[in-house]
């Protein structure tokens, strides 16, 4: 009798070439981060926002997940994974035939060939393009035209993701030139923070009511969405190599080593300036030191995601706090969310970081070129800096053009921003629901009425980040 276990019997669905461990952490870990989006930043924005925007800002999320993964197998992922077109860009066409899904994963343009099937990576990536565009909508909530956002989601995905996805991941010019981005901290925040401050100067500011104050509606429902967040970002970085090895297992210890050290310097600096800590003030620390260490994650010595923590709690918050205030052009956008902040600052700080402190024998596990190291590994170095430098620049540079080309595209047959009439009322007047209903429609309500709502109009010194034009404020350093 044949004593080969049958789990080990080669079968038409389980190949040569299949590794299951492989294969089951892939789908894991796109799982993971799917849950960051669905249900993780809709509730998030959910509640972050004021009463009267919760449906609207839970709806674009929601929409957004949705049309990007039909985008995606149409037309994205090949843009983004396969074959050359440009050096920038790859050339689109569906993902959706069978032979082409149960065959083994591979990128065309690079040595990258995972052992599990082109399925699972179709699947794996789109859960960051989904995620990208998310974090976008974080600049433009409580006031885009439903409308036109519904228009501008698969054209920035085709127009603008595809391009960084391929540039840098899929084997365009800045993969093979050497510049490196482990799981995002250019493809993802940085797009994602150029992309939604360029959309929110298009678009214009909400209603001045709303801009001064704009309170979550419920402080304890973020959390519950952050913390799906923070949990899913070990799928996040840690499915990065393809693969369930030694390096997935660096960039998950590191990815949580950041988040923490970030939120406490961040935490820690709120009650310096501010006399008391704040529960959004620790969310957005959590969510810079996740953006920082995502292009480094699996590339650096652990004693180095501590740094990357204490940097990205504290140089985002002085961008945030302090600078914003400064700058006329950061005072005029309104960036609802702060995601140029957390993102766009958080993932640039990220990307230099990492061309200071790539480790070799880390970059070697993964890395096309197994020389690969930071500046702080020797002198040749440099030049891996330069190489995060001028790969930022182009991420910068293209977001901020095509997202411009895509705003004032749609403008000439929908407006971007909702009609004043609208955005006095909120969700009544966009969807004709509302998450809370106790109050009745919109605004209309008397919160001096509602004890559980009496904090925020006492004596008492409100957090900063209450009042959204207070995001940055005066401090005497």
């Amino acid at each position: 009798m044949d004593a080969t276990p049958a789990y080990s019997l080669v079968t038409p669905a389980v190949p040569e070439w299949l590794n299951k461990g492989d294969n089951a952490w892939q789908m894991t870990a796109a799982t993971l981060v799917g849950i960051q989006s669905m249900p993780g930043l809709v509730v998030l924005y959910a509640s972050i926002v004021k009463k009267k925007w919760a449906v609207n800002s839970a709806f674009m999320a929601l929409y957004a997940f949705a049309a990007v993964l039909i985008c995606w197998v149409l037309v994205g992922f090949r843009m983004a994974f396969g074959d050359e077109l440009l050096p920038f860009w790859g050339k689109g066409a569906p993902a959706l035939g069978q032979k082409y899904l149960v065959h083994q994963a591979k990128v065309p343009e690079t040595l990258i060939r995972p052992w599990y099937p082109m399925a699972s990576l179709v699947y794996f990536q789109f859960t960051f393009a989904a995620i990208t565009t998310i974090l976008l909508a974080g600049s433009v909530l409580g006031r885009m035209n439903i409308k036109a956002w519904m228009v501008f989601v698969p054209l920035w995905l085709v127009f603008c993701y595809t391009v960084g996805a391929f540039s840098l991941w899929g084997g365009g010019f800045l993969y093979h030139w050497g510049a490196i981005d482990y799981s995002g901290g250019y493809v993802i925040h940085l797009s994602s923070g150029i992309s939604g401050f360029t959309a929110a100067y298009w678009v214009g500011p909400r209603l001045k009511s709303d801009r001064e104050r704009f309170p979550p509606n419920n402080v304890l429902l973020m959390l519950a969405g952050a913390g799906l967040l923070w949990m899913g970002w070990s799928g996040f970085n840690g499915g990065a190599p393809y693969a369930a090895n030694v390096d997935a297992s660096i960039a998950v210890i590191n990815t949580n080593i950041s988040a923490a050290t970030s939120l406490l310097v961040w935490t820690s600096l709120d009650v310096v300036f501010f006399g008391k800590p704040s529960v959004i003030g620790a969310v957005q620390g959590m969510m810079t030191g996740l953006a920082c260490i995502t292009p480094g994650a699996g590339l650096v010595q652990s004693w180095a995601a501590i740094v990357y923590g204490i940097l990205s709690g504290s140089i985002p918050w002085v961008s945030m706090m302090i600078l914003h205030k400064k700058s006329s052009l950061l005072q005029k956008v309104d960036d609802t969310l702060g995601v140029f902040h957390t993102h766009a600052v958080a993932g640039l700080l990220g990307g230099l970081l990492t061309g200071l402190l790539a480790e070799p024998d880390l970059c070697a596990l993964i890395l096309k070129n197994p020389h690969t190291r930071g500046a702080f590994y020797g002198s040749e170095g440099w030049v891996q800096f330069l190489k995060q430098l001028a790969a930022a620049t182009f991420v910068i540079g293209w977001n901020v053009v095509s997202t411009t080309i895509i705003c004032l595209g749609i403008k000439l047959f929908i407006p971007l921003r909702m009609p004043d009439e609208q955005l006095v009322i909120g969700d009544d007047a966009v969807h004709g629901e509302e998450a809370y209903a106790l109050w009745g429609d919109g605004e209309k309500y008397d919160p001096t009425k509602h004890g559980w709502h009496a904090s925020l109009h006492s004596d008492t010194a409100p957090s900063p980040y209450i009042n959204n034009g207070a995001r940055g404020v005066t401090i005497n350093l």
